[in-house]
């Protein structure tokens, strides 16, 4: 005859921790503790549901097609895959100018536009950009010629090392096209994500608020 071992059997593991448990609630509840054993019912009662399997998780590689720039290309991810790391390393030819410096959303070396919003490539999924205009620094120039705030960045000597550099043109690029003629703390508070450490804010708030006056007639 066949015997049935209720020492393996999870179902009963289960019944007996959870009556167990309930015991030692019911005590806990008499000594004054009722509303700390009604913590412990609930907790054995959901220790003693049954278990569900795990669900699919997703793996290896799939195609997206991302528009950067203005224009769509296909490229291959993992569901893992950054949009910083998809920009860099999946795209041919690959856009570097946005820059991996922390990798973990602290410096906004990494800033592009998504539908003329600024985020941060390196929080950004590359699956969370299909259907998406991408904007990086590579596209805010025209025909080689170089936009407003970036001709305006290399006369008011506004970079140093450089890898700051894209991230606070792609935020403050994201103001001005909102507000042409946006004010010093409005600028401020644009860019208050981007860290520069070679400590050239003045420059860089000079050369914003140059581009700001001219869009209201003033001198640059």
């Amino acid at each position: 005859m066949e015997t049935h071992d209720s020492a393996n059997d999870p179902d009963q593991l289960s019944r007996r921790r959870f009556l167990r448990t309930v015991g030692a609630a019911s005590a806990v509840g008499a000594a004054g503790g009722g509303v700390l054993g009604a913590a412990v019912v609930a907790g054995a009662a959901a220790q003693a549901q049954p278990r569900t399997a795990e669900p699919d998780k997703l793996a290896g590689e799939l195609e997206i097609e991302l528009d950067v720039n203005g224009a769509k290309q296909k490229c291959m991810v993992e569901p893992r895959t950054t949009l910083l790391s998809a920009l860099r390393d999946r795209l041919e030819p690959a856009l570097t100018g946005t820059k991996l410096v922390c990798d973990n959303g602290n410096c906004g070396a990494c800033t592009v536009l998504v539908d003329g919003e600024p985020v941060y490539a390196c929080l950004t999924l590359a699956v969370r950009a299909r259907g998406r205009k991408v904007t990086t620094i590579e596209g805010v120039a025209k025909d080689g010629e170089l936009s407003a705030l970036q001709q305006s960045f290399c006369e008011h000597d506004a970079l140093m090392c450089g890898f700051c550099t894209p991230g606070f043109v792609m935020s403050i690029s994201a103001c001005l096209a909102k507000k042409p003629g946006a004010s010093l703390d409005e600028i401020k508070h644009a860019c208050a994500g981007n860290l520069c450490r070679c400590g050239t804010y003045p420059h860089i708030f000079d050369a914003a608020l140059a581009v700001a006056r001219g869009a209201q007639g003033g001198p640059r």
